[in-house]
């Protein structure tokens, strides 16, 4: 079963209290998503160590019930 927006915000949201979350369904399928990741967590980090702190956060789900989902990362 696919994950739904809400899902994936608060997973993220979980991991990264302070995170400003927006995610765009990309094909109005359900299954590729968007999201842009806003988080003071992310300062002094490399975009792949922040990538991988958004991956993370949604506990192995990636290429399971969620299939695709492309992040962009930004620190507040």
């Amino acid at each position: 079963m696919a994950m739904d927006l809400k899902e994936i915000e608060n997973c993220i949201k979980e991991a990264m209290p302070d995170a400003i979350v927006e995610i765009q369904d990309l094909a109005g399928d359900g299954n590729h998503y968007s999201a842009t990741v806003t988080s003071s967590q992310f300062s002094g980090k490399s975009k792949i160590e922040q990538h991988k702190m958004v991956y993370n956060s949604l506990k192995g789900r990636m290429g399971n019930e969620l299939h695709a989902l492309a992040i962009k990362t930004k620190e507040s």
